[in-house]
């Protein structure tokens, strides 16, 4: 218990900088050992105290650029170190940080912007096809925005939690975006550390764009919460993934269906047996699951949408059943109902829907919808009586876990 008590103190950046300073908070895996700002980084290592440092300067980056409370900055890059020191930054300035997903195409990035009002996109040099087509005339290349001479925003400055959301998440299509304030990210970071026993001596490897909520919020920030180390990599690779688990004391990869199969099918797969966990989205198919399996590590299935990030989970210790997605994390409820909107109890099969502190707070509405005074359209995802509709259909069991149909 007492590595949980060491933990669960807030969601603060600067708070993990004064307690361990000289401790490594992110490894830069990427090849060419690229970071934003450079001059802060040790080689390819960030501490928490230079971690802390780049959220502060990057927040003074921000606020030259005029960016103000209740604004919203877009960032568009692979995963880096600013994508996890912007959101620190925008808490710093009571902005929302809303990361956009490089796997988005030129056709459909134009998707989230439908809903967003950013006061500046920040993107990577390599997405500049994608930035052409986004509509927004405040657009600056990371490089560019990262050596603006800023002063730096100190710690101290977080905002309140009836503030505007932290976090603006979209999903994999670009349509819906969900918006998770302060609070629902801290309680998805408490989750996480109880449900994989997260430590400050786990090290993990996340497979996933860190623009995606099961990405960002199922492991990266958790692992920074508990005051571990997080290893990034901007092209995801096998062998260089292996490569770390074999010699940078990996404990733990998370990750979706593409990456979990390459890093089983790699021919040094057996490096995963150096592994302690893998948490793999419910995505992740039998094949993948059964070879971690066989190298002795313990699995985790887990369930989520950008909505809610992780609302299920189960340990798997056997043949799989791959439509199984377990039971609700400590922090989530979980019911059916039918096509009519009733509630069902017992076994059965239904709608699923979930509630509870993990779950986002609402969605952005459309620009157009939002100056027409309407909500968001009727096939839109929606949170209602504090409830989210996944609109998928599961059978719960007997004994309470759930099964997709």
């Amino acid at each position: 218990m007492s590595a949980v008590e060491d933990v669960i103190v807030t969601l603060s950046l600067a708070r993990r900088a004064e307690r361990a300073p000289d401790r490594t908070a992110i490894v830069d895996a990427s090849e060419d050992r690229l970071h934003a700002p450079a001059e802060v980084v040790h080689e390819d290592r960030v501490t928490y105290a230079e971690l802390s440092r780049i959220a502060g300067r990057l927040a003074g980056a921000l606020e030259e650029r005029g960016v103000d409370s209740g604004d919203t900055v877009c960032l568009v890059t692979r995963n880096r170190v600013a994508s996890l020191a912007l959101p620190f930054a925008c808490r710093r300035l009571g902005a929302t940080f809303a990361p956009i997903s490089h796997r988005l195409t030129p056709a459909t990035v134009t998707r989230p912007f439908e809903v967003l009002e950013p006061a500046i996109v920040v993107a990577e040099a390599a997405q500049r096809d994608l930035v052409r087509s986004i509509p927004h005339d405040r657009t600056v290349t990371l490089e560019e925005f990262a050596a603006t001479d800023a002063p730096t925003v100190e710690a101290g400055t977080e905002r309140s939690d009836d503030a505007a959301p932290l976090l603006a998440i979209h999903d994999e299509s670009g349509e819906s975006v969900a918006t998770l304030s302060a609070r629902t990210v801290e309680w998805n970071c408490i989750d996480a550390v109880l449900e994989w026993g997260f430590s400050r001596a786990d090290s993990g490897f996340v497979l996933d764009p860190l623009s995606t909520a099961d990405g960002l919020l199922r492991t990266a920030l958790p692992l920074l919460y508990a005051g571990g180390r997080l290893l990034l990599d901007r092209a995801f690779d096998p062998g260089d993934t292996l490569t770390a688990i074999n010699g940078s004391g990996v404990t733990v990869v998370s990750g979706r269906q593409a990456p979990m199969r390459e890093l089983t099918a790699d021919e040094n797969a057996d490096a995963l047996a150096g592994l302690e966990r893998a948490i793999c989205d419910h995505t992740v198919a039998t094949e993948p699951v059964e070879a971690l399996l066989e190298r002795g590590v313990t699995v985790s299935r887990a369930y989520g949408t950008s909505a809610c990030p992780t609302g299920t989970t189960r340990t798997v210790s056997g043949p799989t059943d791959g439509d199984a997605i377990g039971k609700p994390v400590l922090d989530c409820d979980a019911r059916l109902v039918d096509d009519e909107g009733a509630v069902l109890e017992g076994e059965a099969t239904g709608r699923l829907q979930l509630s509870g502190p993990v779950v986002a707070d609402g969605y952005a509405t459309p620009a157009d919808a939002r100056d027409a005074g309407q909500a968001a359209p009727d096939d839109a995802p929606r949170l209602a009586d504090g409830w989210f509709d996944t609109g998928e259909r599961f059978h719960r069991k007997a004994d309470g876990s759930y099964r997709r149909t």
